[in-house]
């Protein structure tokens, strides 16, 4: 197992202990002797000049030289994985890997339409998602354990990360509730909002901020009883009447049939975008290339709800 002189047996040790913290933890994941561990961390340090992991209290730590190195053992090891997933499935039907990380802020019914689109392709596509905050899914895109991120938000300018945000279409925001929520506050919407039952995401998400300003120009108090970073948990309880909740307008008939709400009012001056991040600016990926292609289908079609 030697590349270039590096022996990747002490590379994946040393993987291991950086992940988790410690020798001992290591030796029991790896069901190795602790000794073992810390003979292969030696001849690692020795093998590249300098020193990896330094003590730190009970615990192992990096150093300047061990962050550099992570860095490009995680990409080793995710592309060894995916090397691994590719011969295992090269006789059986020409499968296709597909990992995807979901911000936890993304509506999960449009992650779910956006990757029906990759589904559709002629091969067969193996879908691995995860789901994690913004910055989290980041590092992992760009050490290459993810082929791509769906997230509503671009990379912030200024990142040094080398990846690219691929815009894939936008919604106007709706209020949505339960029926008999629907009916009380729908006429004279929205000065009707006056201290209705809100849920809302909390302040760490985009669209909360625009939401808060559109009140504010409209004059109206909301009574916020509920804030929800996980989308998924905001609409579960705005489905069991808690208050009203916002989702992406085109997501209306969805909204009705999963969580049994009805649309209160449009809100057009508050607009929810979608992207997908990937590593690259000209995308390869055929799955990847399928869910970009989608803006130009039926993937954020819909009337506006009434």
């Amino acid at each position: 197992m030697k590349a270039t002189g590096l022996n990747l047996r002490h590379l994946y040790y040393f993987w291991v202990v950086a992940k988790e913290g410690s020798v001992t933890r290591a030796a029991e994941r790896l069901d190795v002797a602790i000794q073992t561990i810390s003979a292969q961390l030696g001849l690692l340090d020795q093998a590249v000049g300098r020193v990896l992991l330094a003590p730190q209290g009970r615990r192992l730590v990096l150093t300047d030289a061990g962050r550099i190195a992570l860095g490009y053992a995680e990409q080793i090891f995710a592309l060894t994985e995916q090397m691994q997933d590719a011969l295992t499935h090269a006789d059986t039907a020409q499968s296709m890997r597909l990992t995807v990380g979901i911000s936890d802020s993304l509506p999960k019914l449009i992650a779910s339409r956006l990757l029906e689109a990759a589904l559709q392709l002629p091969q067969q596509v193996k879908l691995v998602c995860f789901e994690d905050r913004f910055e989290s899914l980041l590092g992992s895109l760009s050490v290459h354990k993810l082929d791509v991120v769906l997230t509503d938000r671009p990379v912030p300018p200024g990142t040094n990360l080398k990846v690219f945000s691929h815009l894939l279409g936008e919604s106007e925001i709706t209020l949505f509730g339960v029926p008999a929520l629907a009916r009380k506050y729908r006429a004279g919407f929205p000065q009707s909002l006056n201290a209705a039952p809100l849920l809302l995401p909390t302040r760490n998400n985009a669209m909360r901020g625009r939401l808060d300003q559109w009140f504010e120009t409209q004059d109206v108090r909301p009574d916020v009883v509920g804030e929800f970073d996980d989308n998924a948990l905001l609409n579960t309880f705005g489905g069991n009447g808690l208050g009203l909740f916002p989702a992406p307008s085109v997501l209306a008939t969805d909204v009705k049939e999963q969580f049994g709400a009805d649309p209160v009012g449009a809100i057009a001056q508050v607009r929810e975008q979608f992207y997908a991040i990937s590593n690259e600016r000209k995308v390869k990926h055929p799955a990847i290339d399928a869910i970009l292609s989608a803006i130009h289908g039926k993937v954020f079609a819909g009337a506006r709800p009434g």
